[in-house]
């Protein structure tokens, strides 16, 4: 039986919760499987969910708003080869100061809620995932991903430093020897590698089994007393969620100071035109 078949989604209405956010215009929709809670929350911006400041915000106020409505939620991609490619290079490409402050605090701020979420979360990963959506799946506590795609932080290739956040989820995923490597390598991993040193959780063939064996997590915490789960999860991410919290402006002027690097905007600019070759 297709999945499509066993759900009756439930479209939420996020305007009570968020005054600008339109459902009709949002980079992200979000439904919720009526008969067991689970929400199913879906990143839509063409051609690859590139992380840009609009996609970044309806993901936060998404997330939010399931605070307290979904019993869990799954995170995936509308796209079809194409999980996240990963933060929008035109973000930080000769970027004008106000702009790229804000693209940065919105970050921040979407990975600070996703990562702390009292709900339990599942990447399912039915795309090509590097850099940002690395990030974004690493954010979430379980991990399906569908074969034959990569998946990886692969910033010192593009002359990019992760920062500390970026880095404790990776470490918090894999072991911190398996993460220095890959993340002082670039190294974006197949599917298959990812499985092998934790990065992912299981395969799948395809989305649809992605979000099949997506759901299947969520029955682990049938029995679970979902107080004690919410709070022994925030006790583990907690540490990190307050460090960035504290260091918040702190993490901001680093990244301005070093984004307007010349050798970085000539980074970029290399990396455009390789991609505009493709």
């Amino acid at each position: 039986m297709a999945l499509r078949s066993l759900l009756k989604p439930l479209r939420l209405n996020w305007h009570a919760s968020a005054r600008n956010y339109s459902g009709a215009n949002s980079l992200v929709s979000v439904t919720i499987n009526d008969k067991n809670g689970i929400a199913t929350v879906s990143m839509d911006r063409k051609p690859v969910n590139g992380l840009n400041y609009e996609l970044l915000r309806d993901l936060n106020k998404a997330l939010e708003g399931l605070e307290g409505k979904a019993k869990g939620a799954i995170l995936t991609s509308s796209l079809p080869t194409i999980f996240s490619g990963g933060l929008d290079i035109m973000e930080m490409y000769k970027p004008e100061k106000e702009r790229v402050k804000n693209f940065w605090t919105q970050l921040q701020e979407t990975w600070m809620c996703l990562f702390n979420t009292s709900y339990p979360t599942v990447a399912a990963i039915n795309g090509h995932s590097p850099a940002g959506g690395c990030l974004l799946a690493m954010s979430c506590e379980y991990r399906v991903m569908v074969e034959k795609f990569t998946i990886g932080l692969n910033e010192t290739k593009l002359g990019i430093v992760a920062p500390f956040w970026f880095i404790g989820s990776m470490q918090n995923t894999i072991s911190t020897r398996n993460a220095e490597l890959a993340l002082t390598e670039g190294k974006l991993f197949t599917t298959e590698e990812a499985l092998k040193i934790g990065l992912v959780d299981e395969i799948a063939t395809n989305k649809e089994d992605a979000l099949i064996k997506a759901e299947g997590f969520f029955k682990r915490f049938d029995k679970v007393n979902p107080l004690a789960r919410q709070f022994t999860k925030t006790s583990l991410r907690g540490d990190l969620v307050n460090k960035l919290r504290d260091e918040q402006e702190e993490d901001l002027e680093k990244f301005l100071f070093y984004v307007f690097q010349p050798k970085v905007q000539d980074g970029l600019e290399k990396y455009m035109q390789a991609l505009k070759k493709k």
